[in-house]
């Protein structure tokens, strides 16, 4: 299977999944700016939408949206307990806190990137978050993971959303518990290695 991702991006969490799992990836890099891929040309050709991630199967079938991929990728190796099994009430559990996230942090942050934002949107956004954060912070009261002792999919997909904050300079500070899961995700061996294999640390 080939990853099309960027360095940092929320490509980043199906990365952690794949290897959580033990399972073989061939990573391509796609820069965003110019949508070209630095092995083979065009990355809109893989994936109109124009954003990572994608996910090329082995029969060539494409695979787009980040809580999609690492749902797949977990069903492959269901016995990692990256996920629940499909049909039962914590698995839709699972893919509620996945919409969560994608929907309420990582679309929050989005603007945050741009240089063209304005200060009262900046403003608005930490403020969104914060809310957001706050009900992430209760979820993680007395566990080290979203779901209890587990990691699962969830959690590597918050850890790469959340490891966005420095950069756009939001304050994590009133929330520690969110601080504790980033430095107990940060440590995990797979998790080193995706971030080391897209250049995020050495």
């Amino acid at each position: 299977m080939k990853l099309f991702y960027a360095s940092g991006a929320c490509s980043l969490s199906p990365h952690i999944v794949a290897l959580e799992a033990g399972l073989e990836l061939r990573l391509q890099k796609v820069d965003l700016k110019t949508k070209t891929i630095a092995s083979e040309g065009d990355y809109l050709a893989i994936n109109p939408k124009g954003y990572v991630p994608a996910l090329e199967l082995d029969d060539g079938e494409i695979l787009t949206e980040g809580p999609v991929i690492v749902q797949y990728l977990a069903d492959l190796k269901p016995e990692t307990g990256l996920a629940p099994a499909a049909g039962t009430l914590a698995r839709y559990h699972l893919q509620e806190m996945l919409g969560f996230i994608n929907s309420e942090l990582h679309k929050t942050y989005s603007p945050l990137f741009r240089q063209e934002t304005p200060s009262e949107t900046r403003t608005e956004r930490h403020a969104y978050l914060r809310k957001r954060y706050a009900i992430i912070e209760k979820q993680l009261e007395g566990r080290p993971y979203l779901f209890g002792n587990s990691f699962t999919v969830a959690d590597a997909y918050l850890f790469t959303v959340t490891n966005w904050a420095g950069t756009v300079k939001f304050d994590l500070s009133p929330f520690p518990n969110v601080i504790a899961f980033q430095a107990r995700v940060g440590a995990r061996p797979q998790v080193k290695a995706a971030m080391k294999a897209e250049g995020l640390i050495k």
